[in-house]
């Protein structure tokens, strides 16, 4: 299963102080730590995993929070195990990209290139590319590093258009997609 990344929040630091990184190095976040291009999964909230991707040199913290992928690869299966969910909502939230996907702790490290989890180059770019402040956080609220495709019906947060959300430019190198085989 899988989809093309239409959200994501950055998360940069130990000056960040929305990072997990803020509270220094942890047995939960070991992997923000690096080495770049590996997965920093943690669980939140007693209830669901997130999934980010690791972006920085090894032994500085920072990675990507994917919020949202427009499902593009086992639809079917992500409709049985949700059937109250509209296609574009099925991994809507970082909570329902990890369950969607079945990822949990199990997979927090994996190489991102090279194993059951993946992120590739997509061919399509959008177009436009929205920018805000991150979501659900009550820190870090001055810091603009929430992206997503402006309008596009699986993002989770503010769409942008009318509703919010302030254009940040175009498409450029295209959105990436995201994938598990587990």
């Amino acid at each position: 299963m899988g989809g093309r990344i239409v959200e994501v929040e950055a998360y940069i630091g130990v000056d960040d102080p929305a990072c997990h990184a803020a509270a220094g190095r942890t047995a939960r976040n070991r992997a923000m730590w690096g080495p770049p291009g590996h997965a920093y999964i943690y669980f939140t909230y007693g209830m669901h995993h997130c999934l980010n991707l690791v972006t920085e040199r090894d032994g500085f913290p920072a990675a990507v929070l994917i919020r949202a992928l427009a499902p593009e690869v086992g639809i079917e299966r992500l409709r049985l195990a949700r059937p109250h969910l509209v296609e574009p909502r099925l991994l809507s939230g970082p909570g329902r990209v990890c369950a969607g996907l079945g990822l949990s702790r199990a997979q927090d490290g994996l190489d991102l290139a090279g194993g059951p989890l993946w992120v590739g180059r997509s061919r399509r770019v959008p177009a436009a590319v929205g920018r805000g402040p991150r979501v659900g956080i009550r820190v870090g609220l001055d810091r603009p590093w929430r992206f997503f495709v402006l309008g596009h019906s699986a993002v989770s947060g503010p769409r942008g258009g009318p509703s919010g959300g302030r254009p940040g430019g175009r498409g450029g190198g295209g959105a990436g997609a995201a994938r598990f085989r587990g």
